[in-house]
């Protein structure tokens, strides 16, 4: 090893052990690795920002390029330096209208991904899981249970967009209700909803145990090192 990664090597045994500090409280130590990560990462981004959109997307199309290529890059330029009139609280309503850009943007790229990412495709997957000869499902079993395995994929579909269905109608004096049937169909969906946020988390869980079984196996093979020497 040479003087490079050792170094490299003990600024990360440090700075686990910094983070690690945590278990004895909220102390000095794990402020300060706390605040040095955040300022790395929000330096890290910063110069990808830079490097990547500002320079190759702005700069140099308004220095080296075409009339078309220096206005579509002027329209960038000028509503960042509208959004930099938010910080002042007497003039933040001139960087309403690229907030207001922003918010559309955001909006409309939300909605067309979850039109097209996750209903469309759920919608597909639970189509295409009928398939019994070329599904795209990867179940080993036969016929009979790749049939049973679409139709729980179709069954849990549905319950699950009939819970969050909180139409109902209303009689006179009484609260709007939703019928006995989609009530039944409502708490189906609620299990399947519940398993899904099981998953979600025995996932997470998971990846953390992962995550912490590896600073611990970083500390171990630092440790026997440094006695090595």
């Amino acid at each position: 090893m040479d003087l490079t990664e050792f170094i490299w090597m003990m600024v990360g045994f440090v700075l686990t052990l910094v983070i690690f500090s945590y278990l004895l409280g909220d102390n000095v130590l794990f402020r300060l690795g706390s605040y040095l990560f955040v300022g790395v990462t929000a330096g890290y981004v910063a110069t990808v920002v830079i490097y990547q959109v500002l320079w190759p997307r702005i700069v140099i199309p308004l220095v080296n390029g075409t009339a078309s290529e220096k206005l579509i890059a002027a329209v960038p330029l000028l509503l960042g330096i509208l959004l930099l009139f938010k910080l002042s609280p007497r003039l933040s309503s001139v960087g309403s209208v690229p907030m207001g850009y922003l918010v559309g943007i955001g909006a409309a790229l939300t909605i067309t991904g979850a039109v097209f990412g996750t209903i469309f495709g759920q919608v597909n997957g639970a189509i295409s899981s009928f398939d019994l000869q070329n599904g795209t499902g990867q179940t080993t079993g036969g016929p009979v249970f790749k049939l049973l395995e679409a139709l729980l994929i179709l069954i849990g579909t549905i319950t699950t967009l009939v819970y969050f269905n909180f139409t109902g109608r209303a009689k006179s004096g009484e609260e709007p209700q939703r019928p006995h049937w989609m009530e039944g169909l409502s708490k189906i969906g609620q299990v399947f909803i519940a398993i899904t946020f099981g998953a979600l988390y025995a996932g997470v869980f998971l990846a953390s145990i992962a995550a912490l079984v590896n600073r611990l196996d970083f500390i171990k093979d630092v440790v026997q090192q440094l006695a090595a020497l």
